[in-house]
């Protein structure tokens, strides 16, 4: 007899619908999968068995052949799980077809028949609403609250393939009071958790000010200067300062966090933007993602958010190189033999380094030990087209220590009051272009069209570029600044002090200097 269930999987940050099919016929008895299954779903014809004869069901002596389609499409995770079990039963006469006609289904079988947490669940509750928001989405009870994301769904979350069955077999006009105990509970409203402030750190007021532009414009910052002098904690109080995500925004960057499998059970809708700060020692593949079956990594893990490198004079120059096209195109394309994966990489990328091997180069407190060859070695580490790419470069010197134990300044929260408010003058900006919202996203010609500057304002800019030797992109990087500037001080018209600015955190002691290139 052939069953088949509705199920999807997930290719990249996006959901594909899959329509699990099992043939039980006479003839020795025997499992087999089709449909380019990985390892782990292949595996679920030794968990199946084992989770219905241990649910009470019979598994008769029969020859399954269960086929995943579209069967050209690569399929990996172990949510196939519970719908090739409701497939078997049906297929097996211990389920009728039409209980299971409408629902799709999705979630791991323990050996007991217990129903366990799966990855991606988000990205199929956003088909499911897409195509037919009425049909029941079946999802393990881990991962209820990522489908409840999703409004107007009906979600059943069974703790147990027995509990599910006998769900199933009820006529749906009965099923309204055995369904209490399978949907998840309202999840509070969320929360925003304030653990760090702006006005935690003392002094360091230019380097406040180039948070404050990064922040408004979403544009790449360096932080240059000693250890201990406060580098990490500017850039830990930069998501401090970032606008709330908009509801949209939030559920691409909880689509990404469930396919990478770092959402955890029970977590409440994270309402700040991702801050992402791995260890420098880690592979290409973290950072922009990669594997036989890709996964996201860092720069995709902090869309719309902040992706922060500490100690980055420590990464090998080629795994930072690879950083220039997502800082570019905002997202990151994955080529394999069999299929491309597109991730999104819409980040705000901030590093901080020290100026040299021993990392005292220009402290007054402390002599450098470093030769000059040295120093020109450690800085060479940051290549010239990536150092093209960062918007703001900023010396961070050791302060006093006496000047440690002052706690003022303004708070994080005056602060993204003016990043919020510039940002609504960027969206109004920018309402016509698809994907764009800040303007580091903005293409660098479109800027310079659309930008109303003052006469006195390009003049200083052209000329300062041609002096510094600025490339094409440098160039429009630094228009991009000005306009970020400009929307700070809620000004239509790009200022000769807008370009001022800019042309000072671009002409800081950059990490070397850009020399151009692509």
């Amino acid at each position: 007899m052939l069953a088949s269930v509705a199920s999807a999987a997930i290719v990249g940050v996006d959901a594909y619908g899959v329509t699990v099919e099992v043939n039980a016929t006479l003839g020795l008895p025997n499992w087999l999968i089709v449909g380019l299954a990985a390892n782990a779903v292949k595996e679920s014809l030794l968990r199946v068995p084992a989770a219905l004869g241990n649910s009470g069901f019979d598994v008769p002596s029969r020859r399954f052949t269960v086929n995943l389609a579209p069967a050209d499409e690569r399929k990996d995770g172990t949510a196939f799980d519970l719908p090739i079990a409701l497939a078997v039963l049906v297929a097996t006469g211990q389920l009728a077809a039409d209980r299971v006609a409408d629902v799709v289904a999705l979630g791991e079988l323990g050996l007991d028949g217990s129903v366990r947490g799966v990855r991606g669940v988000l990205p199929v509750a956003r088909l499911v609403a897409g195509q037919s928001p009425r049909r029941p989405l079946i999802v393990p009870p881990a991962n209820a609250w990522e489908a409840q994301l999703v409004g107007g769904l009906d979600v059943w979350t069974p703790r147990t393939l027995r509990e599910l069955v006998t769900l199933l077999r009820l006529p749906p006009h009965k099923r309204g009071e055995a369904l209490q105990g399978t949907r998840p509970d309202p999840q509070p409203p969320p929360t925003v958790s304030e653990t760090a402030d702006l006005a935690d750190v003392a002094g360091q007021e230019t380097a406040k000010r180039a948070l404050e532009i990064a922040a408004a414009g979403g544009h790449a910052l360096l932080f240059v200067g000693s250890p201990g002098a406060g580098k990490t904690m500017l850039a830990r109080r930069l998501p401090t300062i970032l606008p709330p995500l908009a509801p949209a925004e939030a559920l691409e960057v909880l689509a990404i966090q469930s396919v990478a499998g770092v959402l955890r059970p029970g977590r409440l809708t994270h309402v700040e933007r991702p801050f992402r700060a791995p260890h420098h020692s880690l592979s290409t593949a973290a950072l922009i993602g990669g594997g036989s079956w890709p996964r996201p990594g860092e720069v995709s893990l902090s869309h719309h958010g902040v992706l922060f490198l500490d100690e980055l004079q420590e990464m090998p120059r080629s795994r930072l190189d690879v950083l220039r096209q997502p800082m570019e195109d905002g997202r990151v394309l994955i080529s394999r033999a069999q299929q491309s994966v597109v991730f999104p990489a819409q980040f705000a990328l901030v590093g901080a380094m020290n100026p040299c091997p021993c990392g005292f180069a220009g402290d007054s407190s402390r002599a450098c030990a470093c030769g000059a060859a040295d120093i020109v070695k450690h800085r060479a580490r940051v290549s010239g087209p990536l150092a093209d790419r960062i918007d703001l470069t900023v010396q961070v010197p050791a302060l006093p220590l006496g000047s440690l134990v002052a706690r003022g300044g303004e708070t994080s929260a005056q602060v993204r009051a003016r990043v919020i408010a510039a940002r609504e003058r960027q969206q109004l900006r920018f309402n016509r272009l698809p994907g764009v919202r800040c303007n580091a996203r903005a293409g660098g010609r479109w800027i310079d069209a659309h930008t109303p500057i003052d006469a006195d304002a390009r003049q200083l800019l052209v000329r300062s570029a041609e002096q510094a030797g600025l490339s094409a992109r440098g160039f429009h990087r630094v228009l991009k600044v000005a306009r970020t500037i400009a929307d700070l001080d809620a000004s239509d018209v790009v200022l000769r002090r807008h370009v001022g600015e800019a042309l000072f955190f671009r002409a800081g002691e950059r990490v070397p200097r850009a020399s151009g290139g692509a």
